[in-house]
Order: C-alpha cells, then sequence, then structure tokens
C-alpha cells in the first residue's frame, strides 16, 4: 500500500506548532508509568501456568547438561518457543516479586518494545507525524495496550515479529548497501520470534519477497538480477546464523531435528480441539469458523479511529496505485512500503481463505495489530497533507480525530485494568458484547474477585472453618490469591463459594446467591457465589447455555 514516499530517513512533516517527536516520547513516558502502575492488578491467563513451567524445564534441561529433556515431553508446549518463559523463569530466581505479576511486568515490557517498533516502522516509512499517529492508534487499542500483560505469548511475538519488519524495511531500502546493525537486528528478531512460535514463518516470507522484488527492480537484465540476488543473499547470512542460534537456543526441540521445525508447522495448520467460540451471537466449534471469524473481530475490535486511519489508508493506495505511472522510480518509491502491506494482507488472506481453527478474537493474530498500525497511522497523515487546499476542513478534521482518540482514551480509563475487553459502537461497545462476542475470554477479572470474596469472607461472623470454593477457570488462577482458609475444589457440586467469569456463561454453570460482582460499563465480568444455602438439585452443576 502506497499511502506516500518513503525515506531511508525519517523525515517529520508535523502540524504547525506541533513537535511530533517530542509529543511522542510523552506518549511512551505515560505508557511507561500505566505499566509500573498497573502490572499488578492482572490476573493470571488460561495456561500461564503451563508455560511458566515449561520455562522452568527449558532451564532445567541447560543446568543439567542437556541431559534432562521433560521439556520435550511436556504437553504439547515444546511444540512452542520458549524464550519468554525462560527469561521469566530465570528472573523468577533473582526478583523477589510474585512470579505472575513478574511475568505480567515483563509481558508489558515486551508490549512497550512492539510501540516503539511500530512508532520506527512508521517514522521510517513516513516521517514523524506517522509515527506519532501508529503509536497512539496501537496504544488506544485495548487489544494492545490491555492485552500486554496477560497475553504472554501473543504480545512478545507481536513485538519480535513487528521489529522483523522494521529490520527488514531498513534491510530493503538500502540495498545494494548492507549495514551491520540492520543484519543484527534483524538476526535478533527472527530468532527471537522463531524463539517465541513457528508462526516466525512469516516473517521470513515477508523478507524473501520483499528482496526478491528489490534485486528484480535494480537489475537491468538477468545478469544483473543475479549478480543482485547473490548480494543480498550473502548479505543475509549473518541473520540467518544470529537467527538460527538464538531459535535453538530458545526452542531446542525444533532444532534437535530438520523434520521438528515442519512438524510444528503442520500440527498448527490442522491444529484444533473441542472448544467453542461466539461470532455476533452464534456459537461455534473453533474448527467449523467461517473465513470472515478474523476479519469480523478485527472491525468489532479496533477502535474507531484506527478504522478511519485504515479506510484512508486504502482509499490513499488505490489512489496512488490508480494514478500512478509503471515507471521504475515509481515502483521503487512504493518498495518500502512492500514489507508492511504483506505482514497484514498475507495473514488475513490466510485466514479468509484456509479458515483456520481460532477462538479469543483476535488473539492468537494480534501480530497483526502493528503493521495495521502503521498503516493506519500513515492513512490519516496521508488525509492530513492531502488537504492543504482546505485549511478550515483540515483542522475541523484533525479537531474531530482529537476527540475522538481523547473518547477512546476516556473508554480505557473506564474498563481499567481490562482494557482487552474493550469493542467500538460497531458491537455497541463493552456493553454489547453479551451473548454476541468474546469477553474476559483470560478471566482477567477472576483474581479482583477473589479479592472480593476473601473480604466477604474476613467479615463472616462465624466459627473459623476452611470454605471450597470452585472456579470456571484453571485451578492456579483462583489458587494464587485465596485467603487463608478458602481452598480450590475440583468438586463442584460440594463447593461453598463459586468464582467465574462471565465469558461464555459460565458463571450459569452452578447457582448461588451473587454476593459480588466484577463490572465495567455497567456489564458483568466475573461473579462470585456464596453456595453454603442450596441443598439438593440446587447445588449441581448444569450446562451454562
Amino acid at each position: 500500500m502506497t499511502t506516500g514516499t518513503a525515506s531511508h530517513t525519517p523525515s517529520a512533516q508535523p502540524a504547525p506548532g506541533i513537535d511530533a517527536y517530542r509529543l511522542a516520547l510523552l506518549v511512551f513516558a505515560t505508557l511507561a508509568a500505566y505499566i509500573f502502575f498497573s502490572f499488578d492488578q492482572h490476573g493470571i491467563s488460561n495456561d500461564e501456568e503451563v508455560q511458566h513451567v515449561y520455562g522452568r524445564l527449558l532451564l532445567d534441561f541447560y543446568t543439567s547438561g542437556f541431559t534432562d529433556h521433560s521439556a520435550f515431553q511436556y504437553k504439547n508446549l515444546y511444540l512452542y518457543g520458549g524464550m519468554f518463559d525462560m527469561i521469566a523463569a530465570a528472573l523468577e530466581r533473582v526478583i523477589p516479586l510474585n512470579v505472575w505479576d513478574l511475568r505480567h511486568l515483563l509481558a508489558a515490557g515486551f508490549g512497550l518494545l512492539g510501540l516503539i517498533a511500530t512508532w520506527l516502522l512508521a517514522r521510517l516509512l513516513m516521517g514523524e507525524t506517522a509515527g506519532l499517529l501508529a503509536l497512539v492508534l496501537l496504544a488506544l487499542t485495548g487489544a494492545w495496550s490491555g492485552a500486554m500483560f496477560t497475553h504472554t505469548k501473543d504480545v512478545p511475538f507481536a513485538a519480535t515479529m513487528v521489529w522483523s519488519l522494521y529490520f527488514t524495511t531498513r534491510f530493503i531500502v538500502r540495498l545494494p548497501t548492507v549495514r551491520w546493525v540492520d543484519q543484527a537486528g534483524l538476526g535478533l528478531a527472527l530468532g527471537c520470534a522463531f524463539g517465541l512460535r513457528v508462526g516466525a514463518v512469516f516473517a521470513v516470507f515477508y523478507l524473501a519477497v520483499s528482496v526478491l522484488a528489490v534485486v528484480w527492480l535494480n537489475g537491468r537484465c538477468a545478469t544483473t538480477r543475479l549478480a543482485a540476488l547473490r548480494h543480498a543473499m550473502l548479505a543475509l547470512v549473518p541473520p540467518a546464523l544470529l537467527a538460527f542460534a538464538l531459535t535453538g537456543l530458545f526452542w531446542p526441540w525444533a532444532v534437535l531435528s530438520f523434520g521438528n521445525l515442519v512438524q510444528a508447522m503442520t500440527t498448527f495448520a490442522r491444529f484444533t480441539f473441542e472448544l467453542d467460540t461466539i461470532l455476533d451471537g452464534s456459537v461455534m466449534k473453533i474448527g467449523a469458523l467461517p473465513g470472515h471469524y478474523l476479519v469480523t473481530y478485527l472491525l468489532v475490535r479496533l477502535p474507531e479511529l484506527f478504522l478511519l486511519g485504515l479506510a484512508l489508508a486504502l482509499s490513499s493506495g488505490m489512489r496512488v496505485l490508480r494514478n500512478s505511472s509503471t515507471t521504475t522510480a515509481t515502483r521503487q518509491a512504493a518498495l518500502p512500503w512492500l514489507p508492511v502491506t504483506l505482514a497484514v494482507s498475507v495473514p488475513l488472506a490466510y485466514s479468509l481463505l484456509a479458515a483456520p481453527p481460532l477462538y479469543n478474537g483476535i488473539r492468537h493474530f494480534t501480530f497483526l495489530l502493528p503493521p495495521l498500525a502503521v498503516l493506519g497511522g500513515a492513512g490519516l497523515h496521508a488525509a492530513w497533507r492531502g488537504a492543504t487546499r482546505w485549511p478550515r476542513v483540515r483542522q475541523a478534521g484533525a479537531a474531530a480525530c482529537l476527540v475522538v482518540a481523547l473518547a477512546h482514551a476516556v473508554t480505557l480509563v473506564r474498563l481499567h485494568p481490562y482494557e482487552y475487553v474493550a469493542y467500538n459502537s460497531l458491537a455497541g461497545g463493552l456493553r454489547g458484547t453479551e451473548g454476541r462476542w468474546e469477553q474476559d475470554y483470560w478471566s482477567d477479572s477472576v483474581r479482583a474477585a477473589v479479592s472480593m470474596l476473601n473480604g466477604y469472607v474476613s467479615n463472616l461472623k462465624t466459627a473459623r472453618r476452611t470454605y471450597s470454593v470452585a472456579v470456571c477457570a484453571e485451578p492456579i488462577q483462583a489458587a494464587a490469591w485465596l485467603a487463608q482458609g478458602l481452598k480450590v475444589t475440583r468438586n463442584w457440586n460440594k463447593a461453598d463459594f463459586f468464582l467465574s467469569a462471565t465469558q461464555m456463561n459460565c458463571h450459569k454453570a452452578l447457582q448461588g446467591r451473587i454476593i459480588g460482582e466484577i463490572a465495567r460499563d455497567g456489564t458483568p465480568l466475573a461473579v462470585v457465589r456464596d453456595r453454603r444455602d442450596l441443598t439438593g438439585t440446587d447445588r449441581q452443576a448444569r450446562s451454562p447455555e
């Protein structure tokens, strides 16, 4: 998508009286403060315990002198890279902080790195103002800024992917010149991406296609193109070696046999299990989703200003393509936009055509958000530059965008610390999600529900005893925060209390008097039930449907 002319160095073209660079630094400072003051307010995600165990087992593999292979037999975690979990397990040994809060702080750090890379990429392509706009769009997206605490695989992977995209763009726009910083950055980003998920093959594809495009455009004949290809391939050897080394470090199973990487790719291409998701009110199996599942969720999850930026980017790109001649110069001007365009179009096309098993909305495609933000920021900036002939319209449009951005920020404040459940007005906001869209699928609100139960039990005027608690989540998600005298039970029928997020109506699986509720925007996210007075069939679990 060509929404402007790229430069090898950022060329800021901010609005009059606005220093886009300093504003971006202010945004980063605000985000850092937000992380510092809220990282310890989040619950444990559904699969966080097994991920952390995997990280510990990977450390055991190294500390045992490569003799302990428990990590390679632990559930199906060996199919994933363990970079984040290894780092968290290592930090756990030296930092005196609750391990789950530590993981969330670390994950948020990756989220901040992803925001930095998004800003840098947009600056590289279209200057300072586009960089600021892309940064703001991503920061105002709850699926990123709210998810970056608890999505401890999705957000770190997305961050490494956008860094690989940034260095891919730097690498191709400078060819035939090669800088060691770009090589090192590319190898580091790709290695870390593979050290998290096999989905990093997308980044390799973007790199390969972009390099081939550069070779084709810069060559005048077959001989010069072959020479250019050879030069580029030799320049990619150091990044490839670094990426391979990091992949082996963080995902040793993948390099034990050449077939392991292929096995991981083929497994996830057809990976499914018994789980339901919901799409605009229709509950369906994750293995029988329509191809538009991801696109539809993007339409209702992205903030309105984000969607406007994407619409403007698409319009601008189509206009440039329609009006441009097919000269080498115009092709080369469009070339820097190829990686980010591929990073958006290829995964979307894959999801539309292959209809892979998905759940939790856009979670597995969180890595789409940074390149989408880059295009959205570019679209808004292109519209600003294109309206120079109408200064009043331009100013009114900028003011309207500012008001909308502030409205998005207010929405996130109201949802705090559950910003990741934010939906736009197309879904009716969070209020419109009940019975229609995925909500608190990571049971983030269970931690606050546990605190509510702890306070309730401490005020009971009864003899001290141990109460059993049923949880519609993994036991650790409540057990980690329960006060003394409260114990998680798997025997739901005999439970004294019941905790549950409202996701997919799980809070209706057991009866009981509601003694507490975690809600945002008038929408319950989690409930606490007192079941001690129930008898007979009222104590029996039932289908939440």
